[in-house]
């Protein structure tokens, strides 16, 4: 039906005839000369009416917005003047010789170029909201970034091989989605948290280099880059370590920066252990673009008097920590007040601070509550330590070491962002060096810092029995911005060795042998040295795009409570339906 895409025309198509189709996104009455701009998924071009032609001149006053259009008209230059340098047609426009109204359109619920639009509004009319520009933009990037990946990975010797949707319902973090089996009553599948099991699969069964793009689904509570079902670059390879997935991993990165945003990455990326990373900035995804720290002064802090600093310092779980904001004295007391009520969304108690008005005046160069608690060799410890300069504020934190890397972490990043300190440009990290587990005080046993595949490393592995926290993993996450993109290990695969990691979880033989049998006995047949990683594609293309969210980079999302708008997803059903699958619902009690 057309020549052409709106968005394709420019001064090569001078006095050529063209056939567009699209949207109209605006239409102008000018003294008796119409003007449509037509849109169509590659942009904008603007389209001319003159009363000459009578009859496509009063078919054109009946258009209006989002009505549906056929154009037949010659391409000439704009009159000078007249040029749109901001649109890539901005120098040419169509005379409209013909127009043919393929479809007419009710008023939208909102318009195209207002920004103030509720996300519910939005998601309610996604096909509407799509329609944008933005958002055009937002996934065809999203479609690019894909791309890019297939075809690097295609020519690394990576194989394209789908996994099961339906499978069984395996412990790895997350709450499953059930689906009920109609031929095994009282049976369910459950869909996939990730492909982890089917792809250590595939490397027993030979195919020693896997990816795939694929759809996984959590029943976990949502935030902004969190949703229900979620699409993940899936990649497993065998005769590896962990040296040839993150070279493989960061070249990938590095020419997908390169074609799709024309970014340059610089390789190697840095590496950091967990600890270090735990240490410096209260987090295991630090954003390497913010110039804060933290730094321990729990040393210092064992013999003063202040209790809320000598409790943690002395205990071997706890920690106290200081975060200089640079010329942070000019914060008001609300604004301290505003950031201790921050803090405390993460457990915080409170948020002791210094203001250094003279560094040079000692104690009388500083304001605070909590000076007199403290002697004159542990202020000028601190101030040596944090580098401390006149203007600058000192916040603190104290507590168990979860608590204070947790609150102060984010803290780091909410001051990062207020006070205008984030570099621009992208800066990735590996950190590595995770711990094999983590101690849950709720359930007072070991979990699995990643998960129960991950292999310790060969010269801790005496440690799974002696010293279970201090036995570190050869695992390895991506870190980009302050967003973790990626993350993998090295898996294992030797049947003791997985046998024993699940005994330290808790998992007995039996147990095992329910939920994992079919991999524990795959193990026993051959399994080659294997690892692989898992990118979260929408996380990586909203950083990409520039997105708030990663809703804004997926074509139909759900809502923070798991639901569709567009469609009132999830709905009841047929009781016909239930009755199949076997399952009853309760009844309703009555309402007196």
């Amino acid at each position: 039906m057309r020549t052409h895409y709106c968005g394709h025309l420019d001064e090569s198509h001078i006095d050529q005839e063209v056939t567009l189709c699209g949207w109209v996104y605006r239409r102008r009455d000018h003294g008796g000369v119409i003007f449509i701009d037509l849109r169509d998924r590659e942009g904008i071009a603007q389209v001319v009416f003159d009363p000459d032609a009578r009859e496509t001149f009063m078919l054109a006053e009946r258009v209006r917005s989002e009505y549906v259009l056929k154009v037949t008209g010659k391409v000439r230059h704009r009159p000078e003047g007249t040029e749109n340098p901001d649109l890539p047609t901005g120098r040419v426009e169509v005379l409209g010789h013909t127009l043919e109204i393929l479809n007419a359109a009710r008023t939208p619920p909102f318009q195209l170029d207002d920004d103030d639009v509720s996300e519910e509004h939005r998601l309610r009319y996604r096909y509407i909201d799509l329609r944008r520009p933005e958002m055009q933009r937002r996934l065809r990037l999203r479609y690019q970034v894909t791309r890019e990946m297939r075809r690097y990975l295609d020519g690394q010797g990576f194989l394209d091989i789908e996994t099961p949707m339906l499978t069984r319902a395996t412990p790895e973090g997350a709450r499953d989605y059930l689906v009920p089996s109609r031929t095994h009553p009282g049976s369910f599948f459950a869909l996939p948290q990730s492909p982890q099991l089917f792809k250590q699969l595939l490397m027993i069964s030979g195919f020693d280099r896997y990816y795939q793009i694929v759809r996984c689904f959590r029943d976990e509570d949502l935030r902004a880059d969190r949703q229900p079902e979620f699409t993940q670059l899936d990649i497993e390879a065998s005769f590896v370590d962990e040296e040839t997935i993150m070279q493989l991993m960061e070249e990938m990165m590095r020419e997908l920066f390169a074609r799709v945003l024309e970014v340059p990455l610089h390789t190697p990326f840095p590496r950091m252990s967990y600890a270090e990373a735990m240490e410096r900035y209260g987090s295991d995804k630090p954003d390497l673009r913010i110039p804060l720290e933290l730094v321990t002064l729990s040393d210092l802090m064992k013999e003063v008097e202040f209790k809320v600093f000598s409790a943690p310092a002395n205990d071997p779980r706890g920690r106290v920590a200081a975060l200089r904001v640079p010329k942070g004295c000019g914060l008001s007391r609300k604004e301290i007040d505003d950031y201790t009520c921050f803090v405390g969304i993460y457990g915080a108690k409170g948020l002791a601070y210094i203001k250094v008005n003279d560094a040079s005046a000692g104690r009388e160069g500083l304001q605070s509550p909590i000076l007199k608690f403290l002697p004159d060799e542990v202020i000028a410890a601190i101030l040596d330590r944090t580098g401390a300069e006149s203007g600058d504020l000192i916040f603190f934190g104290a507590d168990r070491a979860s608590v204070v890397n947790e609150s102060l972490g984010a803290l780091r990043v909410k001051l990062g962002h207020d006070r205008g300190l984030v570099e621009r440009g992208w800066k990735p990290l590996w950190v590595v060096d995770f711990p094999m587990f983590e101690w849950d005080e709720d359930d007072n046993r070991w979990v699995a810092l990643h998960h129960p595949f991950t292999s310790p490393r060969e010269e801790h592995l005496e440690l799974l029995s002696s010293d279970p926290g201090a036995c570190l993993s050869r695992a390895y996450d991506m870190v980009l911005n302050g967003s973790e993109v990626g993350g993998g290990s090295i898996r294992i695969h030797r049947p003791e060795v997985q046998e024993l990691v699940f005994r330290h979880l808790g998992i007995g033989e039996e147990e095992a042998q329910e939920k994992f049998g079919f991999l524990l006995d795959a193990l026993q047949y051959g399994a080659p040295p294997h690892g692989g990683i898992a990118f979260g594609l929408d996380r990586l293309a909203m950083l990409m795009a520039g997105a708030p969210s990663i809703r804004d980079v997926m074509a139909f999302p759900k809502t923070q409570t798991a639901a569709c708008l567009l469609t009132s997803a999830p709905a009841e059903v047929d009781e016909r339906q239930l009755k199949e699958l076997g399952i009853r619902l309760a009844k309703k009690p009555k309402v007196e």
